[in-house]
């Protein structure tokens, strides 16, 4: 378990996003050994999926490069100490328009 502050690095995601992220963070964080970081991001992923609906991205190391495209609204990168997380929505849920899609975060917004 790491103790430390989430620290946001960059984030267009809402407020009550950001909160509801860490805080599946820090819990992920608890429940899984720091070096587990699959564990660790699926659980992310998992609670974002049942709350957001589907299509989320969690990814969880301690260096790692990336190169996305996100659903306006449902990014965000932070760390925990030397861990890092990137958390997005890419918006390829084949059962949903990009409207649709959309609808879901405002409505994740409002919970």
């Amino acid at each position: 378990m790491l103790e430390g502050k989430a620290v946001v690095l960059q984030t267009d995601m809402p407020e009550s996003m950001q909160s509801h992220v860490l805080e599946l963070a820090h819990q992920a964080l608890d429940l899984h050994e720091v070096s587990d970081c699959k564990s660790i991001a699926q659980h992310i992923k998992q609670k974002f999926d049942e709350t957001y609906g589907l299509s989320w991205n969690c990814v969880v190391g301690v260096d790692f490069g990336s190169c996305i495209t996100h659903l306006s609204g449902s990014f965000i990168f932070f760390n925990v100490e030397m861990m890092e997380f990137l958390v997005f929505k890419d918006g390829t849920d084949s059962s949903k328009n990009k409207d649709e899609a959309i609808g879901v975060l405002l409505k994740g917004e409002q919970n």
